[in-house]
């Protein structure tokens, strides 16, 4: 399995999108890059910790490309706005592809780079090396599954989506 890790404004809605995707084996939510250990949402939300809310993305590549995952997570977000999707705003709700493979730089530089044209103004979202990765509490793990009511920026047809992307380049046997 692969790992990516995407920020993308509230991690509730971001991890149940990106975990219906075929391919996706296993998500969580967590604090990303910031600089205070073991951080708490409340600390995430209300000091400046520098986390961002990201999610950890493992996945099969015989079934999904990294590309192919890019692609749908820049669908699902404002990539031009600086700390804001939806009704959230902060540094905490910034986007951003965290990787842990330097192999995996050239996609996501490209991926950005043909995201930029699509818009007339800058993309904003971080590429950056994953530098630590907390865990969220326990009642943020699948959120919308446990709460189908919450709050979430990504709309249901986003989620109708993401259960029926299928990669044209996958290597399915």
């Amino acid at each position: 399995m692969n790992e990516i890790y995407f920020a993308g404004g509230c991690f509730w809605g971001a991890e149940k999108y990106l975990s219906l995707i075929p391919g996706v084996t296993h998500t969580e939510v967590g604090y990303a890059n910031g600089h205070t250990a073991n951080p708490t949402y409340k600390e995430v939300c209300e000091e400046e910790t520098g986390h961002v809310e990201t999610v950890k993305v493992q996945y099969n590549p015989h079934q999904v490309s990294l590309t192919f995952l890019l692609d749908l997570f820049f669908d699902s977000i404002d990539p031009t706005t600086l700390n804001k999707q939806g009704e959230d705003e902060g540094t905490q709700y910034r986007s951003g592809v965290y990787y842990t493979e330097e192999s995996d730089v050239s996609a996501i530089q490209r991926a950005v780079f043909e995201l930029q044209k699509k818009y007339s103004i800058p993309v904003v979202v971080e590429v950056l090396p994953l530098s630590c990765f907390y865990l969220a509490e326990e009642y943020h793990q699948k959120y919308l599954d446990k709460n189908p009511t919450g709050y979430c920026h990504i709309g249901e047809e986003m989620f109708a989506k993401a259960r029926a992307a299928e990669d044209p380049t996958s290597q399915k046997s």
